[in-house]
């Protein structure tokens, strides 16, 4: 398996492999950049296919990570952490130990929390053994779960991509298909619900599928027929990748905003997407509200800041329509050079 040759590696700083036998652990944690602050992103467990999918994976996050914490203007680096486990099988205390006694033996560079397969009781159990751990529940000394600040900032990115294309912020009757509704979907469905938007959803777990159903009134669809679904905006909340050579060609939407990391097979994706007329806001710029709550956990900012700074994420959104607008460039390239500028400038 290759590193330094790998298409998803962007200079990096550090990219560690973890493995503890006695638990079943195996890990990578990849720091992009410490150039704002300790590298800070959640901890993924997921039953990659392969040790390379777990590795572009890693890198992909947390290259995405710098980007967002220079989009939110926070005193943030950039990484992340993938555990190659099944978080409904194989997570137990002694595995998650395990992750914090690797984390801790990074020394601070990189700052964990939640993420796709974790939650808020798992850092608890992290954070016995390091002390680099954000997005604690209220009771464990943090700010409590970020899912909801990640959700704000979705809707925020919503709200923008409907201001530009429907000529409206007013999401009342606004189709919205959202595909993936475990915690920060399900947030952002119960947001959309409050705004009198109408709603299709899907999830690949039954349970998360029939809670928001039953709590919106939702039309549900199996997850791959999401892509099809004639709507105003996709949400894409899942798993990484899903706009690709495949599913952009099936979008019957006018505008993408969702929660999910790294919704782009690749950058080429981005303008396919700008081709087909659609409006595209990257998203680590829309889900950077669970960053932001989790900074001000960590440097202890006034929680009561945290909704405000979220709300921001509306006007990032709209600089990046219109720097795209000016260049004729994709919104994802015009982000991306945003970002990359931000990082040199110090912020």
């Amino acid at each position: 398996m290759e590193l330094f040759q790998a298409d998803d590696y962007d200079d990096h700083e550090e990219v560690v492999f973890f493995s503890d036998p006695a638990v079943g652990l195996k890990a990578i944690i990849a720091i992009h950049s410490t150039t704002l602050g300790p590298a800070l992103g959640g901890c993924r467990m997921w039953p990659y296919a392969s040790d390379e999918e777990a590795l572009r994976d890693v890198l992909r996050l947390s290259r995405g990570m710098t980007y967002k914490a220079a989009m939110a203007r926070v005193k943030l680096g950039g990484g992340k952490s993938v555990v190659i486990a099944d978080s409904h099988e194989d997570k137990r205390p002694e595995l998650l130990h395990a992750v914090g006694r690797c984390i801790d033996k990074l020394g601070g560079r990189y700052i964990t929390g939640e993420d796709i397969g974790t939650n808020p009781f798992d850092m608890a159990e992290i954070k016995s053994q390091t002390p680099n751990v954000s997005c604690l529940r209220k009771e464990d000394g943090g700010y409590g779960d970020p899912a909801p600040m990640t959700a704000l900032g979705v809707l925020q990115s919503i709200r923008a991509g409907a201001t530009r294309v429907l000529g409206s912020t007013d999401l009342k009757g606004v189709h919205v298909a959202v595909q993936g509704v475990g915690n920060v979907g399900a947030n952002l469905c119960g947001m959309l619900h409050d705004e009198g938007a109408r709603l299709t959803v899907c999830d690949v777990f039954a349970d998360n599928l029939d809670k928001v159903v039953a709590a919106t009134g939702a039309t549900a669809v199996e997850p791959d027929a999401i892509f099809d679904v004639e709507a105003d905006i996709l949400a894409p909340c899942a798993m990484g990748g899903s706009l690709n050579d495949d599913t952009i060609p099936r979008l019957n939407v006018k505008v993408v905003a969702g929660a999910a990391n790294n919704q782009l097979g690749s950058d080429k994706h981005g303008e396919m997407i700008r081709d087909r007329g659609i409006t595209y806001l990257p998203d680590y710029v829309t889900n950077g509200g669970g960053l932001i709550c989790c900074s001000a956990e960590w440097y202890g900012t006034d929680p009561d800041e945290v909704t405000g700074n979220v709300m921001k994420i509306y006007d990032t959104c709209l600089e990046i329509l219109d720097r795209a607008a000016a260049s004729d460039m994709p919104t994802n390239i015009a982000s991306d050079m945003l970002a990359r500028e931000r990082v040199t400038n110090g912020g």
